[in-house]
């Protein structure tokens, strides 16, 4: 560009342009010229020496070339213009070339500013899509770098802008065009995504206070506001530094408008709007948020405009207001000191937050929730609130949403680590001290309702006693003609004060006659004196004066009485008070039993949540069930057991958190010394123990083995529970129980910790005593077989059989053989079990066992009868027989095979030394890895036969017990005691497990007796037993899985819980083939047990990790549940399929199903069937393909929507697509109800789809249509037939006559108070 030569005139005055092209077209004396890029360094040259000259008013001249290059001049000017401003000779001229020269040189300033602005913008982006390959090329060139000369830049601006500047517009207000000329590169500047990072501080700091010093003097707050709400709506990154600029302008600055200003800017947004613009919404959410942390009173002040936003879709900006209220209670409305104006204030907002609990959506819900644990844990909740918000987390409890589900357990956490009734929260010991005060209260009312009912005042008794006392003055002063005047002996006291009182008793004991002639003997006596002056105004009339003194005298107390009255009324106002404490203390109490009895409900829900599938609530249940067991919660240990079998579980998130809660629960004693710490937590371990389960016992196993690795237990406490187990320490058998079963579970963590002290174990725990307590016997046993198994080419532990430990079993088990206790048979068990994993040679000393215990069994006989053995001593021999016969197949497959393959390894590797030594040759199969491999098959072989062949040959022991065995299976109506009949079951499952052949040949037996046994306990044990031969010998059971299934409809729940339990192991070990069977393990889902309920539960979403198991059974399950002759009812048979359609979450299933489910309405035979296919099609979740798949297959269910409840069922699945987050297209295909295509049923393309229109119209809306009256849904269905050929010439109208306009309109509102779910 090139100047004009001619120098402007004086008159001229440069207008800032709205854009760079509008220099060119302004026709003014500065209007520059393109130059060529040839004459720029000569047009510089003369700039250069014309600012050398004339300082900045050199730009008046070179206006062109300082436009084409957009160089900064504005330093020189800012430090020229206060003398110039302060000159009062400033003539209008030099004025006016000064303002000229302002103006020019700022705007090449902000058109330099927004270039380099340009320009780091797309360094930034390049950056950002290089992933910071590129950044020092586009931060730096020609060793300038934008960012750092951006800030002194603002601050020189900041400097000019603080100058009085209104003396160059001859004292007017500054130009609104300059003002933004200046602001706008601080917006531009704000624009920038990477102003925000921390690096950038100073930079925005310096734009923060450029702003500010524009709204103090130069007016721009509406500008400012209006730019504030439009970059809010396009630029996420500026809210939070909008935020901080705001509060620091309206607190450092003194500019409390602006907050008003921009509040009231967003308040007057359309809500129908910020539901589309989501973006802009989100701006104006973390605004909101950010300004009512920072600045919360001013916020108050303008809450009422954004009020109506709580009514509006957009959730962020309802969680925005919400979160503003929120912090407001905290900051601004909280104590006790408040106002009534602040307290109501107060409470329309806790109204709001508790409204919103239930709102319509869980983002919603889910933040109002945790705004109530902020408010919770910061002490700011009224008490009188505390039971009202309790009880909406409680029932959000059952909220679909996880995350609303995990806030409100962590909302009852903050209840209980901030609740001010007490440390302890329990109902059992709050309800007695209640009722206790709650009684003392109503006894102190009812003493003060007696008194109060009695309580006369002077006042009214002198009213009821006037009439009588006037009458008995004027019969004194006007006896009646021919009554003899009685003279009364009155004598007056030596003062006034005296002779009064004695007046007053002479009132209150009704002797009025001497009370009045006492008072006139007073009135002559001590005139002039009080209390005998009388105020009355008729000083003639003597009756009244007397009458006067009198009440003067009654009523009004003397000095003396005086005092009593005061002291009645201290002691009443006392009293008083006391109730008042009293019924302050019963209201906490109450309050405190309501808030136990809300927290024991929660427990309950909460406990139900630790097998929930999102790992976050699970860890907010344990979390949960931590503090309430540290609040002394008896319920809570029924949490902190089921919490236990978690500890298996996958997640390592999970199963951390449950060894993060026992080790606060139970590894942090409380105590002054390390002694007590250990008994403390001693105990604690030992309450666990207390009717626990095998199950519970596991868990808690694998938990302490944890610690243990880990060094977590400390010394001290092992001590002490041997100290317990040995009685060196007094304790009670239960707790020496607990003692030898934790040191057992310690054991499996340190074995040394059992191995050392072996013979303690022996010679205490399998004394001669054995017999006085079974169950700690066995507890011994148990911790004893925790022994150390050596590696695997190392020789097994083993220990002689003279070892002390198998003479004290053989001689615990045959004593106690020929005992009737109930105990004796697991305490067998354990022992027979450890002498086979320690013993060498374990068989012979089991069969010595056996053979004292057959003696024993043969001396029981009475002779002369053979039918008199005693049924328990026959229990016992068949229980020993049938698991010595179980540990005797372990025992060789697994010791045996084990050391035979260790000898063969150790020979081989001998061998192999040998061989390298001789020769380096090697056979082909040593060269494949085949040796070894043979040399398994054969060992197994071997074992194998072992077992089929000699086991249970005639010339061995068990041979002798099998027939006996045999015949009490056969004959239950002879041996029909259940505890005999339940061990011959199991000792034969068990003879079973030893030879496939004798298996084959007693499967028979077994199912039968599986089936028909009337005897639970038999068919339990039976069903256990074909679980295991299921897995040893697969081939043989399998013709029986059937009969397996059918114990999952066993009229006794135990049997049903233990069939499920063998079924889901069968079945997740892909051990038994899963067909349309397997829906009797759906039908566990509706059982009336919870336990197998939930067991079912857990089976079918372990079977869902199975890849697309479920969805392959879904079909076939459908069709047997369904069907009358074997399904289920129809109200079981949805929540079934509720569960089992969870676990579709995938498209491609769901659009298969949709079609599998069509293709199955032509199959279905029952209207039953019919209702049942359509309800399974609304659990789908259904997408645009499956609706082309439910349009493809509309011929297989057209004739069955006249069903009532197909039709809705239908009906129901459309609506929720047509709410569903669809494609337009498909959600104007659904709300057209076009379901079929053109050509169907013979139809036309009118025809059809007018048909699908009437089909799915309402019957009032097709009655009249058809001119018919109104019609049920499934009468109109049928007419369609019949009037098809009407339907082509009806003219549809959408303009409805008078008499047809509906006249009750239904509102369409979003009202906090209608979210209510």
């Amino acid at each position: 560009m090139a100047s004009p030569p001619q120098p402007p005139s004086a008159a001229w005055e440069f207008q800032l342009p709205l854009c760079p092209g509008d220099l060119l077209r302004s026709g003014g004396p500065a209007s520059p010229r393109l130059l060529q890029p040839a004459q720029l360094p000569g047009a510089l040259a003369a700039f250069g020496a014309a600012f050398g000259a004339q300082g900045p008013r050199a730009v008046l001249q070179h206006f062109d070339a300082l436009s084409g290059l957009r160089l900064p001049l504005v330093s020189s000017h800012s430090n020229d213009l206060p003398s110039i401003l302060d000159d009062p000779g400033l003539s209008s001229s030099d004025r006016l070339a000064y303002l000229n020269a302002l103006k020019m040189n700022c705007y090449v300033l902000t058109r330099l500013v927004e270039a380099f602005e340009m320009e780091s913008f797309k360094c930034d982006s390049v950056e950002l899509s290089l992933g910071g390959r590129n950044k020092k090329g586009c931060t730096k060139r020609s060793g300038f770098s934008w960012e750092e000369e951006r800030q002194p830049l603002i601050q020189l601006l900041t400097e000019l802008l603080q100058l009085d500047l209104r003396r160059l517009w001859s004292g007017l207000v500054v130009e609104e065009e300059f003002v933004s000329l200046m602001t706008g590169i601080c917006y531009r500047i704000l624009e920038n995504p990477t102003i925000s990072h921390q690096k950038h501080r100073p930079t925005r700091e310096a734009v923060i206070h450029l702003l500010a010093v524009t709204l103090m003097r130069y007016d721009h707050m509406l500008s400012a506001t209006l730019k504030i709400t439009q970059m809010l709506q396009h630029f996420e990154h500026v809210a939070p530094l909008f935020g901080e600029a705001v509060s620091l302008w309206a607190t450092e600055y003194g500019m409390k408008s602006i907050v008003g200003e921009v509040l009231r800017e967003i308040g007057q947004k359309c809500p129908e709007n910020l539901a589309r613009d989501i973006s802009g919404a989100k701006g104006y959410a973390v605004f909101l948020t950010e300004l009512a942390e920072q600045i919360p009173g001013m916020v108050l002040s303008n809450m009422s405009v954004l009020l109506h936003h709580l009514d509006g879709e957009n959730y962020t900006m309802r969680n925005a207001i919400l979160t503003a209220m929120a912090e407001i209670l905290l900051q601004v409305l909280n104590g006790d000191q408040l106002e009534e104006a602040a307290r109501s204030t107060r409470d329309q907002f806790l109204d709001t937050l508790q409204a919103h609990v239930c709102d319509v959506l869980g983002h919603v819900r889910s933040r109002v929730l945790q705004l109530f644990t902020r408010i919770v844990q910061r002490k700011a909740l009224p008490l009188t609130r505390f039971h009202t918000v309790v009880c909406l987390a409680v029932g959000r409890l059952q909220d679909k949403s996880v995350m609303v589900v995990k806030n409100a357990v962590q909302l009852l956490a903050a209840f209980l680590s901030n609740n001010p009734f007490s440390c302890k929260i329990s109902c059992s010991d709050l309800a007695e001290p209640l009722k206790k005060e709650m009684q003392k209260l109503h006894e102190m009312r009812d003493k003060h309702r007696a008194a109060s009912a009695l309580a006369i005042t002077p006042e009214e008794e002198w009213e009821a006693m006037q009439p009588e006392l006037k009458a008995t003055v004027q019969q004194l002063l006007h006896p009646l003609q021919g009554e003899e005047e009685r003279e009364v002996e009155v004598e007056v006291e030596d003062t006034a004060q005296d002779t009064a009182e004695r007046i007053t008793q002479l009132l209150r004991k009704l002797n009025y006659k001497a009370a009045v002639c006492l008072t006139q003997e007073a009135m002559s006596c001590f005139q002039g004196i009080e209390p005998f002056i009388s105020t009355s105004e008729l000083k003639d009339d003597k009756e009244a004066i007397i009458l006067d003194i009198l009440k003067a005298l009654y009523t009004e107390p003397l000095n003396d009485s005086g005092n009593t009255e005061s002291e009645d009324l201290a002691l009443e106002e006392q009293v008083a008070s006391e109730m008042v404490k009293q019924e302050m203390l019963v209201q906490y109490l109450q309050d405190a039993y309501n808030f136990s009895v809300k927290i024991i409900e929660a427990l309950n829900m909460v406990s139900r949540m630790m097998y929930k599938n999102s790992v976050s609530v699970v860890q907010e249940a344990i979390e949960f069930f931590v503090t309430v067991s540290q609040f002394g919660v008896p319920q809570a240990v029924l949490g902190v057991r089921r919490m236990l079998p978690l500890i298996w579980s996958k997640e390592p998130g999970i199963r951390e958190a449950v060894l993060s809660a026992y080790r606060r629960l139970y590894l942090s004693p409380s105590g002054d010394s390390e002694r007590v710490r250990a008994q403390n937590q001693v105990q604690s371990l030992s309450l666990l123990m207390v009717d626990a389960s095998l199950g519970t016992i596991q868990c808690l196993e694998e938990i302490i083995c944890e610690f243990v690795q880990k060094d977590e237990i400390k010394p001290s406490v092992i001590q002490l529970l041997w100290e317990q187990f040995t009685q060196k320490l007094e304790c009670s058998s239960l707790e020496r129980q607990a003692a030898i079963m934790l040191l057992g579970m310690m054991a499996r963590g340190k074995p040394e910790i059992v191995g050392s002290n072996l013979d303690v174990l022996v010679t205490v725990g399998l004394d001669e005593k054995v017999h006085k307590d079974y169950r700690f016997a066995k507890e011994v046993c148990n911790a004893i077989s925790k022994l150390p198994a050596l590696g695997k080419n190392q020789a097994p532990f083993r220990l002689p059989q003279a070892h002390l430990l198998f003479e004290c079993l053989s001689s615990a088990v045959s004593a106690g053989f020929a005992q009737p206790s109930t105990l004796w048979l697991p305490f067998m068990e354990a022992a027979v079990t450890l002498i086979y994993q320690l013993a060498e040679g374990p068989e012979e000393i089991c069969a010595q066992i056996l053979k004292d215990c057959s003696q024993k069994t043969l001396d029981g006989l009475i002779p002369g009868g053979t039918s008199a053995l005693p049924t328990f001593l026959l229990t016992h021999l068949i229980s020993l027989v049938g698991h010595v016969a179980l540990q005797q197949v372990m025992y060789l497959e697994g010791a045996v095979s084990t050391e035979l393959r260790r000898c063969r390894v150790l020979r081989e590797e001998q061998e192999a030394t040998k061989r390298a030594a001789s020769s380096n040759e090697t056979t082909m199969e040593e060269d494949l890895g085949l040796v070894g491999a043979s040399a398994d098959d054969t060992e197994a072989e071997l074992i194998r036969n072992i077992c089929e062949t000699e086991l249970l040959d005639e010339k061995q022991l068990f041979c002798t017990f099998i027939p006996l065995v045999l015949k009490i299976c056969n004959n239950p109506l002879v041996y029909s005691d259940p505890a005999l009949s339940a061990a011959a079951a199991l000792a034969l499952g068990k003879f079973c497990m030893i030879s496939a052949e004798f298996c084959d040949a007693q499967l028979r037996l077994l199912f039968t007796m599986l089936e028909k046994s009337s005897l639970p306990g038999v068919r339990s044990n039976l069903m256990i037993v074909a679980g295991d031969l299921a897995i040893r010998f697969p081939n043989l059971i399998e013709p029986w899985t059937p009969h397996l299934y059918a114990r999952l409809r066993d009229p006794c729940h135990d049997v049903r819980q233990i069939a499920g339990l063998v079924m889901t192991h069968l079945i997740l070990k892909d051990m038994v083939k899963v067909k349309g069977q397997v829906s009797e393990m759906a039908t566990l889902l509706i059982d009336p047990e919870e336990e197998i309920v939930r067991l079912a539960q857990n089976f079918f979403s372990e079977l869902s990790n199975k890849g697309n198991a479920i969805y392959n059974l879904l079909p076939d399950i459908i069709s047997r549940l369904s069907d009358p002759d074997c399904g289920v009812a129809e109200e079981s048979f949805r929540t079934i399929m509720r569960h089992l359609f969870s676990y579709i979450t995938k498209d491609k299933q769901a659009e298969s199903l949709v079609e599998k489910l069509c293709q199955r309405f032509r199959t279905a035979k029952t209207e039953h069937q019919f209702r049942d296919l359509s309800h399974c099609l609304t659990l789908l979740p259904l997408s645009d393909r499956g609706l082309h798949k439910m349009q493809e297959n509309f011929d297989c269910f057209a004739d069955k929507l006249q069903d009532p409840a197909v039709y809705s069922c239908f009906r129901a699945t459309l609506s929720r697509l047509h709410r569903g987050g669809t494609k337009p297209e498909t959600k104007v295909r659904t709300s057209e109800r076009e379901i079929s295509r053109p050509g169907r049923l013979g139809l036309t393309s009118s025809h059809t789809e007018l048909t699908v229109q009437m089909t799915l119209l309402s019957p009032i809306d097709l009655s009249l249509l058809l001119g018919l009256p109104e019609l049920k849904v499934y009468e109109y269905v049928g007419l369609l037939a019949t009037n098809m050929h009407l339907l082509p010439f009806l003219e549809l109208s959408a303009e409805l006559k008078e008499d047809e306009t509906p006249t009750k309109k239904t509102p369409i509102s979003r009202a906090s108070a209608h979210r209510a779910r």
